[in-house]
């Protein structure tokens, strides 16, 4: 029989306290510190991503000027195709050369050496940037590898070939037009861009610090 005036195991259960021989009940563990709702409030997704955004565009627009560089360049160091006329028909002045391969060759190499200085000068400007530069740059890539070849052709000899050869004359040598037979050169900036620019982001990009975590445990006497 329990005493009338000692309380009931059931009743200190009731109220909250713990019966006799059983351990404090511990409070639910809470996974963040107090105040971090405020925090959340004032970080700002749709702010962070507006200014990827209008990064990505500035870097794309600026890779994409560089074009008109690598075009001059290509026109400066692409070998020349010579081709002479009978009167009649317009042939190639060596029949067994490789020029027109090598102004492929030399629109290629330069479109990687740009995308690797690209990528390498991004990198350096926008440490922190996500997704969005890395798709800019590639985007960049390709306006700019555009450029250069439509500003090469442009700028090159002239694309009327019969034209050309009557005003030159009869067995006189003249340059054919700049060409790229290799369109998917077009796509050499791009990829060098994004892969040298992924590499130093693993390397030596900012590393994202750890949230530290509080739990805080909460005992009844």
């Amino acid at each position: 029989m329990t005493p009338h005036d000692q309380p009931s195991p059931h009743d200190n259960s009731e109220h909250g306290q713990p019966a006799p021989g059983e351990p404090a009940a511990q409070g639910h563990p809470e996974p963040y510190p107090a105040g971090g709702s405020e925090h959340a409030e004032h970080s700002e997704p749709g702010e962070e991503l507006r200014a990827e955004l209008v990064q990505a565009s500035v870097v794309a627009i600026a890779v994409a000027v560089a074009g008109v560089l690598l075009g001059l360049l290509w026109l400066w160091l692409a070998p020349r195709v010579g081709l002479i006329s009978d009167g009649k028909a317009v042939y190639l002045k060596n029949s067994e050369g490789e020029d027109a391969v090598g102004a492929d060759g030399v629109f290629v190499l330069g479109a990687l050496a740009f995308g690797l200085v690209s990528a390498l000068l991004t990198f350096l400007f926008c440490r922190r940037g996500g997704v969005a530069l890395v798709v800019g740059l590639a985007i960049g890539g390709v306006l700019g590898s555009v450029i250069a070849w439509r500003l090469g052709v442009w700028l090159g000899p002239s694309t009327d070939v019969v034209a050309h050869a009557r005003q030159v004359g009869k067995g006189v040598t003249f340059d054919a037009p700049l060409k790229l037979n290799a369109k998917g050169a077009l796509l050499a900036w791009s990829v060098a861009a994004m892969v040298v620019h992924l590499a130093l982001t693993g390397l030596f990009g900012p590393r994202d610090e750890e949230p530290e975590t509080y739990y805080q445990a909460s005992t009844t006497a």
